[in-house]
């Protein structure tokens, strides 16, 4: 595309050569003159004063700064407008729908028009496909579950029985959905399992990252709201529900019957105990230790996880508790204690 043909995508305005053209999308760092870059913050105000990206993608207040690109295209959002692009640049791989003759289809599943089942996919008796449904390599079905429209499995994905998923949802390798949670009663001087009869439902648009787990319920349901996104290494427990349009980051451990309710944001390696609530809209900082509810819209932080101005107080006035005690030992050595 050419920088006159970007800016006319993104409705923004050209300063600069209107004809020069780029191939490819790169950092400010590495970016040569075919590719197209971006600047949204005055911190990378140095890189791109060094880039020798061809077109940038600049807000108003960044549109002076010193650089030398051909050609900058001044927009409100940069990520919004290079989001916008990025499918012109970078084309998502084809399919073929179809079977592939290693795969494993019984004739008790139903597979609707259009989907995609590639080599040595195992789909059990009475489980649904939804329309383009696209099953990686190696992926297992179980059971009766059923799958939505336009649901893309990687390889190595496991849907244990009775799984549910919505229209769109995106589940990458080596995530497993609808395993047994973590339950037992000790009794008879062993622990004994308590059965898990409950269903893994997932809604609309969710995106589940590699190596997460998602258990079933015990004899409720676990639930992941509709437009959820769900990083790698997450593991929600049984009987939890997640509203809306949350966001979990890596690392994420949800304990049992807790609820995180529609827009919360739970940063990385944050722990939740379990059957508690986390308010709406709420924002929890990376390794907060959860052990109370969380109110609504409020963000927490630390462990025990408290209002987030407490926590940096806490933490600020610990990192001072070193000096303090060698002052206290040197008043204490002066005065012959």
């Amino acid at each position: 595309m050419t920088a006159a043909e970007i800016a006319a995508a993104v409705g923004g305005a050209l300063s600069g050569r209107g004809d020069v053209s780029v191939t490819s999308v790169a950092p400010l760092d590495r970016a040569s003159g075919r590719d197209l870059s971006f600047l949204a913050t005055a911190k990378y105000a140095p890189l791109f004063e060094a880039s020798h990206a061809g077109v940038v993608l600049v807000t108003p207040d960044l549109a002076s700064a010193p650089g030398s690109c051909a050609a900058r295209i001044i927009v409100a959002k940069p990520h919004d407008a290079l989001l916008s692009l990025l499918p012109r640049f970078f084309r998502q791989p084809a399919r073929v729908a179809g079977v592939h003759p290693t795969a494993i289809v019984p004739a008790s599943a139903r597979i609707a028009a259009g989907a995609t089942i590639e080599a040595y996919a195992v789909i059990r008796d009475g489980a649904e496909l939804g329309a383009n449904a696209w099953i990686g390599s190696h992926s297992v079905v179980g059971d009766g579950v059923v799958l939505g429209a336009d649901v893309r499995l990687f390889p190595h994905v496991t849907l244990y029985p009775g799984a549910r998923l919505g229209d769109r949802v995106i589940v990458h390798s080596g995530a497993r959905l609808g395993s047994d949670g973590f339950g037992y009663v000790f009794r008879g001087g062993a622990h004994e399992k308590i059965p898990h009869v409950g269903r893994c439902i997932i809604g609309n648009d969710v995106e589940i990252g590699a190596n997460s787990a998602i258990d079933r319920g015990s004899i409720d349901d676990t639930v992941v709201g509709d437009g959820t996104k769900i990083d790698n290494l997450v593991h929600v427990g049984h009987n939890v529900r997640i509203g809306r349009l949350c966001l979990l980051m890596a690392q994420v451990g949800i304990a049992g019957s807790s609820r995180v309710e529609d827009g919360a944001i739970l940063a990385g390696q944050v722990g939740i105990a379990g059957h508690l609530t986390v308010g709406a809209g709420a924002r929890l900082a990376a390794q907060a230790g959860v052990i109370s509810d969380i109110p609504a819209g409020e963000t927490w932080g630390g462990y025990p996880a408290r209002p987030h101005r407490e926590s940096l107080k806490a933490s600020a006035a610990l990192f001072k508790l070193s000096d303090m005690m060698k002052r206290l030992e040197q008043l204490l050595a002066r005065e012959g204690k």
